[in-house]
């Protein structure tokens, strides 16, 4: 678990969009934080620490207290609304969490040890297939992430959600009973390979399928020139047949 981060925030006692883009133009972002079945509370929080945490991974399995003029609030952030032209946060939405919060939450994937794999170390690829596997627990025992280890694996081996080491008291939501995480794939240079001999046959095939027809066409054009001599033979004929007859 990461230690857990304080941000100060401070009651907004009106909504809409008048107020946040007051409250935006202030410096401060717009937020609500909501759940464990109390009334929704509105909030503006200063965006500086906020910011640096949603570019590290895990931002949103990471607990947070927040300092609400005095009252604070153990919450999760759930949503954030970006502005789709500078990427600055608009919105954040933060779920109370109670001291029994049983809440879903996505877990980012790590895979370390690529060095020690045969198959990479042969040209393998990693092909990952999840990213983040969804898991089911108590606020408390969020975990930051799940690393797993590939050492010794060779081109066609496949990791399974079952390679996943879960601690007590977290469960996997997934509809397939084993589903696969990430494999190693064959070098992607071998699939170029073959198809470049395999379309360089392809020309070759149709090269010499070429090459052929001039040599048809030119047997052709010798009859037609044959043809043309015996027709010029054939006229002279005649005109010899007449110069007998004078």
């Amino acid at each position: 678990m990461s230690d857990i981060v304080t941000i100060a925030a401070t009651r907004r006692d009106r909504a809409g969009k008048g107020v946040a883009r007051a409250t935006r133009r202030a410096g401060l972002v717009p937020a609500v934080i909501y759940g464990d079945k109390q009334t929704p509370v509105g909030i503006a929080v200063e965006p500086k620490e906020l910011v640096r945490m949603m570019h590290r991974p895990g931002f949103l399995t990471h607990r947070l207290t927040l300092d609400v003029e005095g009252t604070k609030y153990d919450v999760l952030p759930r949503d954030v609304q970006l502005d789709v032209v500078t990427d600055r946060p608009l919105h954040f939405d933060f779920l109370r969490l109670g001291p029994n919060s049983i809440i879903t939450v996505d877990v980012p994937l790590h895979f370390r040890n690529d060095v020690a794999s045969p198959g990479i170390k042969r040209g393998g690829v990693l092909n990952i297939v999840r990213h983040e596997i969804t898991v089911r627990t108590r606020a408390d025992h969020i975990p930051a992430s799940f690393e797993l280890d590939l050492t010794g694996l060779e081109i066609g081996d496949t990791i399974h959600l079952s390679a996943i080491v879960l601690p007590e008291g977290v469960r996997v939501v997934s509809r397939e009973k084993d589903a696969t995480i990430a494999s190693i794939a064959p070098p992607t240079t071998v699939a170029a390979e073959a198809t470049a001999t395999s379309a360089a046959g392809g020309t070759a095939a149709t090269a010499t399928a070429t090459s052929a027809a001039p040599g048809k066409a030119a047997a052709a054009g010798g009859k037609a020139a044959g043809g043309k001599a015996a027709a010029g033979k054939a006229a002279a004929t005649p005109g010899k047949a007449a110069g007998g007859k004078k």
